[in-house]
């Protein structure tokens, strides 16, 4: 600014300067219309720059410097620069803000920004979909008007934010379970966080069931466990009758150590983060020892037929394989009939080896089959015990394919029979020359 005044005082002097030549020589009258002339020329061009800075202001221009002579071109060079450090400032704010807007996007929990009158101000997609709000269609509107439910109303409406609300039916399914809890900030502005606890939910109610079946299936042997020995201490018995007794008591104490067995064979599988080794199995040896255990289960009361491909191996834990596919066919022993058939077939069947246990057993509703590899669920409860299952046979069918990438399918029609069918993948199935007799 000093530079732009001293160079008008330098101009102003210069003009009176040359005035005064000018009337030394050339008269008074000649000097006053020279400095008029001067005066309306400088006015002017003051008055076109004026105009012309008044547009730039408007309209900055960010890239080349307006050229101007004299005081106007120091004028437009330090707007030019100031107009640029302000625009790249604004840009750098810009930037800022659209990288917070794609963070808040990018999580996985809803975040809804009300104002002091509890009207959106702006909602990310997750906060949409919780809610089933439209960012743009809603803006400006009282939450209140588009989410409903009463105690949601009741939950914002009482200034109490220290405990989160759980909500229930919610997302386009009406299936959803919602964490919800208000944040106050700024000037009665309100933050409202969202997250989708379904499948936390859904753990948790299996974790509880599982306890509560933990602890009714070691409940019932335990009982029994305990009137034997009470009966065995108070009251006299005779041998046969003791022996009796000792029997049913090893019984009970053998249910348990399945149902322990078991839980310790799950905890292993679920605990185990490493794939399995992609060892050649022996799936003769597996097919001779699933042979022998049927044969020995079913007593010959049931028809057993085998259509095994002795060439045909898989790659993984011998043991894992053996203890789910043991499972399977234990099971349709259990739940056929005497005098039933029960077909066990290994196969190639496309790129994939296939696994499968046929019975005519009782059969499966189709409401069950879905739930059938959870942990100690049963179909029903009096049969299974009756016929010594643990309910844990299929989950850890489940887990044990899971880790060798096979899948399982169950096919089954009530009075009828069921066929549990095994898949692994093509990258797991191995043709090999036949080493021992199935």
């Amino acid at each position: 600014m000093n530079i732009i005044w001293a160079r008008s005082i330098v101009s102003l002097v210069l003009l009176a300067v040359l005035c005064v030549a000018l009337g030394a020589f050339a008269g008074v009258k000649a000097a006053l219309i020279l400095a008029v002339v001067v005066l309306v020329a400088q006015g002017m061009f003051a008055l076109y720059h004026t105009q012309r800075l008044w547009r730039l202001l408007d309209a900055p221009v960010y890239g080349e410097v307006p050229s101007a002579p004299g005081v106007w071109g120091e004028i437009y060079y330090r707007l030019h620069k100031l107009a640029k450090r302000w625009h790249a400032q604004v840009r750098q704010v810009e930037q800022q803000h659209s990288r917070f807007i794609q963070a808040i996007q990018a999580s996985p929990n809803g975040v809804a920004m009300l104002d002091d009158h509890d009207q959106i101000e702006w909602c990310n997609e997750i906060s949409e979909q919780h809610f089933g709000l439209d960012a743009k269609r809603d803006l400006r509107q009282h939450v209140t008007h588009l989410v409903r439910r009463p105690e949601f109303v009741r939950y914002l409406n009482s200034q109490r934010y220290e405990e989160m609300l759980i909500m229930r039916g919610m997302g386009e399914k009406r299936q959803n379970v919602l964490s919800v809890q208000v944040f106050p900030y700024g000037e009665n502005r309100k933050l409202v966080l969202s997250q989708d606890i379904t499948e936390l939910e859904r753990t948790d109610s299996m974790r509880r069931d599982f306890v509560a079946n933990v602890s009714h299936e070691l409940k019932t042997p335990l009982t029994v466990l305990s009137g034997f020995l009470e009966t065995m201490r108070e009251l006299p018995l005779a041998e046969d009758e003791r022996a009796r007794y000792l029997e049913l008591m090893e019984q009970q104490a053998s249910r348990m150590r399945h149902i322990v067995d078991d839980l310790l064979v799950l905890a292993k599988l679920e605990g185990d983060n490493k794939p399995p080794s992609d060892q050649l199995i022996d799936m003769g040896s597996v097919v001779r020892h699933l042979r022998e255990d049927a044969a020995t289960l079913s007593g010959e009361r049931h028809r057993i037929t085998f259509d095994v491909d002795e060439t045909l191996t898989v790659k993984g834990v011998e043991t894992e394989i053996l203890s789910a596919l043991g499972n399977l066919v234990i099971n349709a022993i259990r739940y056929t009939p005497d005098g039933g058939a029960i077909h066990i077939h290994w196969r190639i069947v496309g790129a994939n080896a296939v696994f499968s246990v046929t019975d005519s057993g009782f059969g499966i509703p189709a409401a069950d089959i879905p739930r059938l590899t959870e942990r100690f669920y049963r179909v029903d409860r009096s049969r299974s015990r009756d016929t010594g299952g643990t309910g844990l046979g299929l989950a850890i069918v489940k887990h044990v394919l899971q880790r060798h990438d096979a899948v399982l399918d169950v096919k089954s029609e009530e009075g009828r029979g069921s066929t549990f069918t095994v898949r692994f993948p093509q990258q797991r199935s191995i043709r090999q020359q036949a080493t021992h007799a199935a």
